[in-house]
């Protein structure tokens, strides 16, 4: 999506840590701001009563030490 943005294909909904580049350069837009509801980060819901792999595990915390 951010490609075909980029080319002038439209409009693309994106990740703001993905396109905050390319709008400090110019080379993007913010459209619809008032529409676009604030977003607070990745959720995960999971059933925690099961005993979990450790890949799973992982796959949990890796959020949490994302700097």
């Amino acid at each position: 999506m951010l490609d075909g943005a980029l080319a002038g294909l439209g409009p693309a909904y994106l990740p703001e840590e993905i396109a905050l580049s390319h709008i400090a350069k110019g080379r993007l837009k913010r459209v619809l701001e008032n529409w676009s509801p604030y977003w607070d980060g990745y959720h995960l819901y999971y059933l925690s009563r099961r005993q979990s792999s450790p890949a799973f595990v992982t796959l949990v915390d890796a959020p949490r030490h994302r700097e």
